[in-house]
């Protein structure tokens, strides 16, 4: 799932608001010359905080990038940004990512988790489209049974694809909805099964109690599954989303994070807060509306697309 077999300038173009609030801050905290190393300091951590990288990821990347750079007298902007870039990176990958769980044995099991608004069934058909255009077969399970029209809205999308969505009766059971669908799955070689989950913010018990069952139910129809439970967070939410992380990390088994809307919002530092408050690496983020504006994440890109242009300045 290479990212440079897709559109890259859509993908640094999914940065730009990011860019011009977070890049252009740093820019004009870097070539302020007139200012001793605590001013700097200070300037930077409102800086990155303010680009929602959050007070503790923040104050993280300030000590770190301090002990870095503290044996140098004087530092050239350029300096100073790869000192940050070299910093982002090793607080991002402080906790390495693991990789994407494929089931050999049958059929790969994505539950998509995530409170209602965040992008959650759009992008389960995001997903669909892009591993049938990995040549993968792939069908879809409505198990958002009690949101008015969810079920309809992934149909939708299924015969835009021309793929299978499995469906149940409004206010099902969702779990047996998706036991229909592992039994459909298994039956006609389905490679990937995307299940598309209710986004209610019950209490936290309830919403516990509903996950396990989810989990319990797919355990028994296909070994290993749910192989992946993801969690789509609207990264217009800044840190309103980390929250949302922490909370559902606690309650289910989480082994990645699907940022949406990254096109539309400036907040994008929370991708490198999330990682180090919850260790969830982020495996796609969304950059529009179109069925084919999901991409696979590349940190590089996204610390290119970000502070690059001044990384990379003479």
């Amino acid at each position: 799932m290479g990212i440079f077999s897709r559109d890259k300038n859509k993908y640094l173009h999914g940065f730009a608001k990011t860019n011009d609030s977070l890049g252009r801050k740093l820019k004009f905290v870097t070539e302020n010359k007139k200012q001793n190393k605590d001013d700097f300091m200070e300037q930077l951590m409102v800086t990155l905080i303010e680009a929602d990288i959050g007070y503790q990821t923040s104050e993280l990347i300030c000590d770190k990038f301090f002990a870095t750079c503290q044996n140098y007298y004087y530092l050239f902007a350029k300096d100073i940004m790869n000192f940050l870039g070299q910093t982002f990176r090793e607080v991002y990958f402080e906790k390495p990512d693991t990789p994407i769980v494929f089931n050999e044995n049958g059929p790969t099991v994505i539950l998509m988790v995530g409170v209602n608004g965040s992008g959650k069934t759009s992008t389960c058909a995001k997903l669909a489209n892009l591993y049938q255009s990995e040549g993968k077969k792939v069908a879809l399970v409505a198990a958002d049974t009690f949101r008015a029209g969810a079920t309809e809205q992934l149909q939708m999308w299924a015969d835009r694809l021309n793929i299978k969505c499995i469906t149940g009766p409004e206010n099902a059971d969702p779990s047996s909805v998706l036991v229909d669908g592992c039994r459909y799955a298994k039956e006609n070689d389905i490679d990937i099964l995307i299940c598309d989950t209710a986004g209610r913010l019950q209490t936290k018990v309830n919403l516990m109690s509903e996950l396990e069952k989810m989990h319990r139910v797919l355990g028994k129809e296909i070994e290993g599954a749910p192989h992946n439970t993801w969690l789509v967070l609207d990264a217009n939410t800044g840190q309103n989303g980390l929250s949302q992380a922490e909370l559902f990390n606690e309650i289910t088994d989480l082994n990645g994070i699907i940022l949406t809307k990254m096109d539309g919002t400036s907040k994008g530092g929370i991708i490198i807060a999330i990682k180090n408050m919850t260790g969830l690496p982020v495996r796609y983020i969304t950059v529009g509306e179109g069925m084919e504006d999901i991409q696979d994440f590349d940190f590089d890109l996204y610390l290119d697309s970000i502070i690059g242009e001044l990384r990379h300045a003479s």
